[in-house]
Formats: C-alpha cells, sequence, structure tokens
C-alpha cells in the first residue's frame, strides 16, 4: 500500500472526501500533504526527494481556480513538470472533466496511471483506481463518457489546426499573432486569436486550452 501521497485539489471538500477513501483503503494519511496550488505541489515533491522520502502517489485535479500569481497554473502543467523531477511517481487524476478521450490522451501522452472523474460514487471509483495502481496497471474509469461527433459539432478549420499545434508546441498564445503575419496568415490579431479558440472552447465544452489540446492530438486533428 502507498505510504506517502500527495493531494493537489483547490477544493478542500472534496480534499476531505480524498483523504477519507485513503484512510479506508488503510492508507495514513498526513493532513500536511495537500495543497491548494500547483507551484506548491512542485515544492512538496522537491522537498521529499531531497529529504529521500519522495511521494509515491500524486492525485491531482486538471482545473486550478486562477486568485494566486502561479508559474504553473492547471494540472496538465503540473503532470509535466512532475515527470521531468520525478518519472516514476504515480499520478491519478481526478477531475470534473469526465470525456474518455480525454482520459485517454492523458494516459497516452502524459503516461498518468488513472483517471477519475468527480460524479455519483467517485469515492468507490478512486477505491478501484488505486488498487489497479498498486498492481501497476492503468485504470480509466467506467463512468467516463465517449463523446460522439453529433456532441462535437465543430469542423476545424486549417486556421483552427494551426493556432491549436502551435499551443500544443509550447508557443505562448500571445507570441501565436507573430507566427502568423510571418506566414501570411489571417486573420493574424491577438483578439480573433482568441475569439475563435474561445468559441472553439463553447462548442467542444472545454474551459481550458489544454483541455483542446490533449482533445485534438487524440482525435488526430493535430
Amino acid at each position: 500500500m502507498f505510504k506517502k501521497v500527495l493531494i493537489a485539489e483547490d477544493h478542500e471538500s472534496v480534499s476531505i472526501s480524498v483523504q477519507k477513501t485513503l484512510t479506508e483503503l488503510g492508507i495514513v494519511y498526513d493532513n500536511s500533504n495537500y495543497v491548494y496550488y500547483c507551484d506548491d505541489a512542485i515544492n512538496r515533491i522537491k522537498k521529499a526527494i531531497n529529504d529521500k522520502n519522495p511521494y509515491e502517489l500524486l492525485i491531482t485535479d486538471l482545473s486550478f481556480e486562477d486568485d494566486t500569481p502561479q508559474l504553473i497554473k492547471s494540472g496538465v502543467e503540473l503532470i509535466k513538470a512532475i515527470k521531468l523531477i520525478q518519472p516514476t511517481i504515480k499520478i491519478l487524476v481526478f477531475s470534473i472533466e469526465n470525456r474518455l478521450e480525454i482520459a485517454k490522451a492523458l494516459i497516452k501522452d502524459l503516461d498518468i496511471d488513472a483517471f477519475v472523474p468527480k460524479a455519483r460514487h467517485d469515492a468507490k471509483d478512486m477505491k478501484l483506481a488505486i488498487e489497479s495502481i498498486l498492481k501497476n496497471n492503468k485504470y480509466l474509469s467506467p463512468n467516463l463518457k465517449q463523446t460522439s461527433s453529433v456532441e462535437n459539432p465543430h469542423q476545424f478549420s486549417n486556421y483552427d489546426k494551426t493556432i491549436i499545434s502551435l499551443l500544443a508546441n509550447g508557443m505562448p498564445q500571445k507570441d501565436i499573432p507573430f507566427y502568423l503575419e510571418k506566414n501570411n496568415i489571417k486573420p493574424s490579431g491577438l483578439s480573433s486569436i482568441e475569439k475563435r479558440l474561445s468559441h472553439i472552447k463553447e462548442v467542444q465544452g472545454f474551459t481550458k486550452n489544454e483541455q483542446l489540446i490533449v482533445f485534438c492530438k487524440d482525435g488526430g486533428i493535430i
């Protein structure tokens, strides 16, 4: 059983529920191993490694409140950063996101170990996920929803694919206008780019660029 678990979750009530689940599984949980922000999670991971007592499992959300300046602002960024400093840590994503294609893409691209959506009976779901991880298996919750083409009516243009690909390759959104202008791609204004991305996310039901990028990668759009 895991002996050291870190929870990265900005809603305290959710964290309490996760802690209760860990306790029911026989995992002795220290309340100090809970953070509200991604930067704090990275710092905890680094300190634990330096203390030669590394975390074995990270349970993280994908979305975090942007109420204080942070270097790392999303769960996807957090997972990428942690994988660089501790590649062997097990990662369980616990998120309001419930799309199967997003979960599959995170397992494929970021090598997470389990994905559990926040929903009815998610405590039982999380127990199954942790038990699966302990056996070195990947776990995708049966409660994840398969999205059909009817539910995703947006037709991605070459323009859409270009700006999403640039984001996926790490280009800051504010720098995309310079690339588009240099390559004679219009519209190239930042306002146009922001409006286009907002429209696509609204149609697809996403709130973060990271979700859109993962969806497009998994669906072979980019």
